[in-house]
């Protein structure tokens, strides 16, 4: 296995201290994923989490986090739920891609700057080609339109979808993401549907895709109903724990090409990882080491 190779940057830091700021964060593979890949890569790197829910602080947290990391001088930082939205005006500069979904997961602090990125599209675009090569593209079902679905949305139309049909219990959300997304790629490619049509849907589609927490541990749910599946599509699911979800073990019975949520949530840190260290992870060490990560976690569960 070749070593990862290293972009020298002006300045370059001797060490690395990043943080993971959101509520629920539960026990999140984030920080050790992290941990492992810079101690393979020989750099001292440091991840902690803060967990407002868990600290009994209020959403408007966030306001505060990013001028502490600032002063404390921390890398950077990855941002969830709830404050993926609230982070942006608070920042120097927003990537592109970060403002077209304006959704932000990863900041990189540098030379007193804070810089906004959005990893989770792609994570989820990596994650597709690489685990469903030739998947069609002609017609995607969207299931959720949160942050999560507004990036998986993104990820499809920059790689070529020619629709998307999304769908949400909250039909204003939907809506507003087709929107969105429709003014900057063309309104034709993003459509939505009527949660409670979601069956008639799947008869026309090529693959589908959920991002909405419903199949997560302790949930025995699928996100659609039984018998909807068709043997020709695939299905991919973000959640990763469990890592094979009640909609991916209907799908993979049916005989559907199927994709786990771990691939997004590895590449993704990878990515965020070469954002805030300038160094380019192994990604497949990364994939190996969260396997670890996931078999450990469920023979102590």
């Amino acid at each position: 296995m070749t070593r990862s190779t290293t972009r020298q940057r002006p300045g370059q830091r001797q060490s690395y201290v990043v943080a993971l700021v959101g509520a629920d964060l539960g026990t999140t593979l984030t920080p050790a994923l992290h941990e492992r890949e810079a101690d393979m890569l020989g750099l001292r790197y440091v991840y902690r989490t803060v967990d407002v829910a868990e600290l009994g602080l209020s959403a408007g947290l966030v306001e505060q986090v990013l001028p502490a990391a600032q002063w404390l001088g921390l890398a950077g930082l990855n941002v969830t739920h709830p404050f993926k939205q609230r982070v942006l005006p608070l920042l120097d500069e927003v990537s592109p891609d970060a403002a077209a979904l304006g959704a932000v997961n990863t900041v990189v602090i540098e030379n007193g700057r804070s810089v906004g990125h959005n990893t989770d599209w792609t994570g989820f675009a990596k994650s597709l080609q690489r685990g469903l090569p030739g998947a069609g593209l002609g017609k995607v079902l969207l299931l959720g339109a949160g942050g999560a679905g507004s990036a998986v949305c993104y990820a499809l139309l920059r790689l070529g979808a020619d629709q998307v049909i999304v769908t949400d219990i909250r039909p204003d959300s939907a809506v507003a993401l087709a929107t969105s997304l429709g003014e900057r790629f063309d309104r034709e490619r993003v459509s939505t549907a009527e949660h409670e049509h979601v069956a008639d849907v799947l008869s026309a589609v090529d693959g589908v895709v959920n991002a909405t927490p419903v199949g997560m541990s302790g949930s025995p749910d699928s996100p659609l109903p039984d018998g909807a599946l068709r043997r020709d599509l695939w299905v991919a699911d973000i959640v990763y724990r469990p890592i094979v979800t009640p909609l991916l073990a209907a799908a993979r019975e049916r005989g559907c090409r199927t994709l786990s949520g771990g691939g997004m949530a590895v590449y993704q840190a990878a990515h965020a990882f070469a954002l805030f260290t300038g160094v380019e992870p192994d990604e497949q060490r990364m994939l190996a080491h969260f396997e670890e990560l996931l078999a450990l976690d469920e023979s102590e569960g």
